[in-house]
């Protein structure tokens, strides 16, 4: 499900959580909750191809993904995951659950 938000600074923002409440993805700041829409949206629609999503591991040898639109700008980026394997499960969590865009 996603989740919009208001950040510190008044910001709009989305999170999509897994049924077990964790976070999977959240997003960039948006100036309003418009285009904050617009941006799950985007996720929904590009969340549907493997190629979409980058990988990769950083210096503390944990892992997380971007999922990328066509324009080649992040829409969203993962948590972190303890291993590649776990990581791989939250895409395919993402490809299963944002088209449904269910909101709350």
């Amino acid at each position: 499900m996603f989740q919009i938000y208001k950040d510190k600074s008044g910001k709009h923002r989305f999170r999509l959580k897994a049924k077990n409440g964790e976070n999977i993805i959240s997003s960039q700041a948006y100036a309003s909750r418009a285009t904050c829409m617009k941006g799950i949206k985007s996720v929904a629609k590009h969340s549907m191809e493997k190629d979409n999503f980058k990988s990769k591991e950083n210096k503390g040898g944990k892992w997380n993904f971007n999922l990328i639109a066509g324009n080649n700008k992040v829409i969203a980026t993962s948590q972190s995951y303890a291993d590649k394997s776990s990581m791989n499960k939250g895409i395919k969590s993402v490809m299963t659950n944002a088209p449904k865009m269910k909101i709350s």
